[in-house]
């Protein structure tokens, strides 16, 4: 889900839809209004509470908050199933924390990369590739909600139906919405407190905690998709080059500092809403040796091979839209 770094869950009926219906379709201005609304509540409000996943019958839930204080941003995410895990984000710094394996992996990410976010920001200009609907009133965590949904004018996205806060504007739910209307992955607050006081150092504290902790620090550089050799000959409609790094194949070193594998390539594309990844390394036979379609909720990822490289395409959109960004990535000399 774009935005949310969270964990997995079940397939929601589309019947958990908004209690009212709208009279008449809100003007244009007003539903760019409301997407500022939310992207503005996910970046400057200060809120903390449980959130739930569902998607592919299985659900699962994490302890989330985020503080602002000035022009500082924090952030921590717990998993409160499966394997233990803890995010922790100041800025563009986010620490992974895995207790049971004893390891944190450091990373700096730049935006517009995607970072572990607590909630969902819709860009306003999102509105060029979907049509905002609103869908009445409803009711999210004990929140008053009003429901909107997001129609793609194009067969190379799925629609989504959102509900934020009617007070602040912070999206309390998220559902993707697939062929025939089901429910392909939903995210939702089951309690949130908005407008908490401020606790960065229960960000910060942990991140003085780390001895004992096996220390992962993958390097990441941000460069250009050309001066790789790589060129994306036809835009996919809609989308554009949010981000390009190039980084270790894992962030485990050797014993002379060097990585294990070579690097790979990523080109982060947006539409507003949600991102493709395009994941480009070489081929490596004891890796690579079929191509791959898979899908979990929405999210869709298609790998194989194009010459001496391996291509990983990811993200949540219909798999046609994957293989147009796979059949435009062309090498050149």
């Amino acid at each position: 889900m774009a935005g949310l770094c969270l964990v997995a869950g079940s397939v929601w009926s589309v019947s958990a839809a908004p209690v009212d219906a709208p009279a008449a379709a809100s003007a244009p201005a007003d539903a760019r209004a409301w997407l500022a609304r939310m992207h503005a509540a996910a970046s400057s409000r200060n809120y903390q509470g449980t959130m739930l996943f569902s998607a592919n019958g299985v659900m699962s839930s994490s302890n989330v908050a985020h503080f602002c204080v000035g022009n500082q941003a924090y952030e921590r995410i717990e998993a409160l199933d499966g394997k233990q895990r803890q995010v922790y984000r100041h800025n563009d710094l986010v620490h992974t924390v895995w207790p049971q394996a004893g390891v944190v992996v450091i990373e700096r990410r730049s935006l517009p990369s995607r970072l572990p976010s607590v909630t969902q920001s819709v860009d306003p200009s999102a509105l060029e590739q979907y049509e905002l609907k609103p869908e009445g009133r409803d009711r999210v965590a004990g929140r008053e909600a009003r429901v909107f949904l997001l129609q793609p004018r194009d067969e190379l996205r799925f629609a989504q139906r959102v509900w934020a806060d009617h007070e602040t504007g912070l999206m309390l739910r998220n559902d993707v919405i697939g062929p025939e209307k089901a429910v392909l992955e939903s995210v939702r607050f089951t309690t949130v407190e908005i407008g908490v006081r401020a606790q960065p150092e229960t960000v910060l504290q942990p991140l003085r905690q780390l001895d004992g902790l096996r220390v992962l620090r993958p390097v990441q550089v941000s460069t250009q998709l050309e001066a790789e050799g790589w060129v994306l000959a036809r835009p996919v409609s809609g989308f554009r080059l949010a981000s390009c790094v190039k980084r270790p194949a894992t962030p485990e070193p050797t014993t002379d500092g060097k990585p294990t594998r070579a690097e790979i390539l990523q080109a982060v594309y947006s539409d507003g809403l949600i991102h493709v990844s395009l994941f480009i390394e070489p081929v490596d036979s004891a890796r690579h040796r079929k191509p791959i379609r898979a899908q979990f909720g929405a999210t869709h990822s298609l790998a194989g091979r194009k010459g001496d490289y391996w291509i990983t395409a990811m993200g949540d959109v219909p798999p046609d839209t994957l293989k147009q960004f796979v059949d435009a990535l062309e090498r050149r000399p």
